[in-house]
């Protein structure tokens, strides 16, 4: 792992394949370490002839923790929000598109391919929109656009969400298990959850960092942050948003308004997915990036 400073942050970050090959740029979720876009994945995409770099968001990994911030005040955000004003965040979205276009700038990439899920779909949205030059395709998976119509997850989803784990050095069992019950809630359905595979991926998160009050921060970047809709009809790069019908966390009629949103945008629902990629999936999400990725590299060909 290796590590940058930029826009006032440490990020820290890997990568695999060709450093010479296109870039393709992958944003974590809400609360999710780097390593939630897992080697193999990572790698199916670099034998597709990309370098492919994956990073913490601030908040999150090795990445700066905001920890000197207070802990969020969900109910003065709300109201600031409801009554116009400015909420008293540690930071916004926008904040983080700056991380990711700094570390691109670190790494001397003038233009990348963007990849996010969660989160980090929207992450990946807005730099599409801000920066248009420095984008090369749009993939957003699992994603939204804040835009406050849309359905929000069932009430035990974010109970489940946002309930305070067991500590995993004073109660490992304790915590793995409320990890493993959020996961087989919001789990594809027609995927089996590898239980086995999730307990230690959790586990080398935790010896990354622990920093439960992280969440809350992101959180309430995304509340601040709003609806963005206006902001995604300014996107040029050829765009995929891929999106599991049987997502229960962010359901697929937020998958429907990104691609509505965005001009040209191709739809991609995927049958039996919940919000998680499974392994199963690898292969045709890759290749689905891969696609949208080719389609800007025959534009600028045929342009030539």
């Amino acid at each position: 792992m290796e590590f940058v400073e930029t826009n006032g942050i440490t990020v820290g970050y890997d990568s695999f394949g060709d450093e010479g090959a296109e870039a393709i740029l992958l944003i974590s979720g809400l609360g999710a370490q780097m390593i939630r876009w897992t080697a193999p994945f990572c790698e199916r995409l670099a034998a597709k002839g990309f370098r492919v770099i994956r990073f913490d968001n601030r908040d999150a990994g090795r990445s700066t923790h905001f920890t000197h911030s207070p802990t969020p005040d969900f109910s003065a955000l709300a109201s600031a929000i409801a009554a116009g004003r400015t909420p008293d965040v540690p930071y916004t979205l926008y904040d983080m598109v700056g991380d990711a276009i700094g570390l691109l700038d670190a790494l001397q990439i003038d233009r990348a391919h963007v990849v996010g899920r969660s989160m980090g779909g929207m992450i990946a949205q807005l730099m599409s929109s801000e920066y248009p030059e420095r984008i090369l395709s749009l993939t957003s998976i699992m994603s939204s656009t804040g835009n406050p119509n849309l359905p929000s997850a069932a009430p035990d989803i974010m109970a489940m969400l946002t309930k305070r784990a067991p500590h995993p050095f004073e109660d490992e069992a304790g915590f793995l298990e409320h990890s493993l019950a959020f996961a087989r809630r919001i789990a594809s359905p027609g995927y089996p959850l590898n239980e086995e595979a999730h307990r230690v991926l959790v586990l080398e998160e935790t010896k990354r960092v622990y920093d439960p009050a992280a969440l809350g921060r992101q959180i309430s970047a995304i509340a601040a942050t709003g609806d963005i809709r206006s902001r995604l009809a300014r996107i040029v790069a050829p765009t995929l948003v891929v999106h599991g019908v049987e997502d229960q966390l962010i359901p697929l009629e937020c998958g429907r308004d990104t691609a509505a949103s965005i001009p040209g945008a191709e739809f991609m629902p995927v049958d039996s997915m919940g919000h998680d990629v499974p392994s199963a999936l690898y292969s045709s999400i890759a290749d689905a990036i891969d696609r949208t990725a080719r389609r800007k590299v025959q534009e600028c060909t045929s342009q030539v």
